[in-house]
Formats: C-alpha cells, sequence, structure tokens
C-alpha cells in the first residue's frame, strides 16, 4: 500500500466519525509526519459556526499532540463528486507546520487525488519565518 493510499483510508475512517450536523459537510484529513507517523481528524462543528474544528486542524491537532511538529504530507478527503481543498484558515494552519515543499492531497471517494504544493495552495505565505 502506498502512502497516499494510506492516508486516503485514514482520512476516509475519520470522515466517517465527523460531527457535521450543520452543514452536512463531513471531512477527514490524514496526514504523515516527518517521523514517518500517520495521524487523522474530522470537522466537528458547533452550533455556534465559528467555534467548528476543521479536520486538517483536528489531524495536526493530534500530530503536535503526540510530539511532532512537521508535516511532510496530508490528504484532505470531503464528500464527493469531486476533490475539495483545504479552506484559506486550514492552507494556514498546515503553512505553519510544512515547508513550501510539502504536499497536499485533494481526494475523491474513488481514492483518485490532485495534488499541488502547499507553495502553489498558498503561494507568498506569512509563517514563522515571517516573524524572525
Amino acid at each position: 500500500m502506498s502512502s497516499v493510499e494510506e492516508l486516503f483510508d485514514l482520512a476516509k475512517a475519520a470522515r466517517a466519525q465527523a460531527y457535521a450536523p450543520y452543514s452536512r459537510f463531513p471531512v477527514g484529513a490524514a496526514l504523515r509526519a516527518e517521523n514517518g507517523a500517520a495521524f487523522f481528524g474530522c470537522n466537528v462543528e458547533n452550533a455556534a459556526y465559528p467555534l467548528g474544528l476543521c479536520a486538517e486542524a483536528s489531524a495536526i491537532a493530534a500530530m503536535v499532540a503526540a510530539g511532532q511538529l512537521r508535516i511532510a504530507e496530508i490528504l484532505v478527503l470531503g464528500p464527493g463528486p469531486g476533490k475539495i481543498t483545504p479552506c484559506g484558515a486550514c492552507r494556514q494552519r498546515i503553512a505553519e507546520f510544512a515547508s513550501e515543499r510539502t504536499l497536499i492531497y485533494c481526494a475523491d471517494d474513488q481514492g483518485q487525488t490532485d495534488s499541488a504544493l502547499l507553495s502553489q495552495l498558498l503561494p507568498r505565505s506569512f509563517g514563522p519565518a515571517s516573524l524572525a
């Protein structure tokens, strides 16, 4: 099984646990940290809409809680029929823990993926180096 297939399976399992009663748009995400460990998460909505948590944020929080701080690759899976990309806020969250060359995979329900570098999805981003 390839790395992307494993991330897809983890994201799909996480998406099945999503709490999305308001948007009815369940999302799962899975990432691989630089040390090779995989982490996953799902979106968790709240009746006070701005308080919801995106799947990518959930996966990143799990990674950080495990003591890892660098994303090697990440996959995002939403409901079909097409592939979704991380929202703007999640692109910024990913940038905090990734390099410009981190691959971001956008998957559909059949496991087909498109990939982009973080630098393509968030060009000229503001990040930790901006504060140096």
